[in-house]
């Protein structure tokens, strides 16, 4: 997904480009590969850049749509400056009214040209830490029909 350029400089993953690729119930998680894909990703320095997010309606569309588990290529689903808003995160997890404690969101999870879209088998890894995040190691085994 091309995140879409703003008014105020800001690239942000808008509900519309989400709800024109995916349907509700479709699947329990989602990787958001965002573009141009270029390699230098896997070791860029995002401090400071004000890299893309997501727009906390998407946020709420995946949850709408029975996303459990989000997987993206960025530092954050928010903004890199936002106050302590934190608001893709809250939409996402429901917080603080009906928290979704089985969701997850894997960020900085680079996704190579040669992984095509479509659907995959997800093997999301996770440490049994009680903390509010911890390391993930996704893997992907491709589905094909029978």
């Amino acid at each position: 997904v091309y995140p879409q350029q703003q008014d105020n400089g800001d690239r942000v993953i808008e509900r519309t480009q989400l709800a024109d690729v995916l349907r509700p119930g479709e699947t329990q998680a989602v990787i958001i590969r965002t573009m141009p894909n270029d390699t230098a990703k896997r070791t860029r320095q995002y401090s400071g850049t004000n890299p893309p997010y997501l727009a906390e309606a998407a946020a709420q569309l995946l949850v709408d749509y029975g996303v459990d588990h989000l997987l993206l290529d960025l530092p954050s689903v928010d903004r890199e400056q936002d106050e302590g808003k934190l608001a893709a995160h809250r939409a996402f997890w429901q917080y603080p009214y009906a928290i979704r404690e089985t969701a997850t969101i894997t960020e900085l999870c680079y996704v190579p040209d040669h992984l095509v879209d479509g659907l995959y088998l997800l093997n999301l890894q996770t440490s049994p830490i009680l903390l509010d995040a911890s390391p993930s190691k996704p893997v992907l085994y491709p589905l094909c029909s029978v």
